[in-house]
């Protein structure tokens, strides 16, 4: 992950509180809510995660495949990853 998990918690916390602020949720527990959106922003920053290393498994079974034909591996990580 890119962030840290103290970055994340205050992420949560912010949004959290802009959230209130704005009239757009309502709550009477707000560090139950800052935990459930802490736990939100890991699930989909940790989906990113699992992504990538799908797709580098997937180039190192055709590592000797893209080297005979030039193929440039950024170019190659970017393409499996739209898929």
């Amino acid at each position: 992950m890119i962030f840290s998990k103290d970055y994340i918690g205050y992420l949560a916390r912010q949004t959290t509180k802009h959230l209130i602020a704005a009239k757009m949720i309502k709550t009477d527990k707000p560090d139950l809510m800052n935990e459930r959106v802490t736990a939100a922003l890991i699930d989909e920053l940790a989906l990113e995660d699992r992504i990538n290393e799908e797709v580098r498994v997937i180039l190192e079974a055709f590592q000797d495949d893209m080297l005979k034909s030039g193929a440039s591996y950024p170019e190659m990580f970017k393409k499996v990853k739209m898929e």
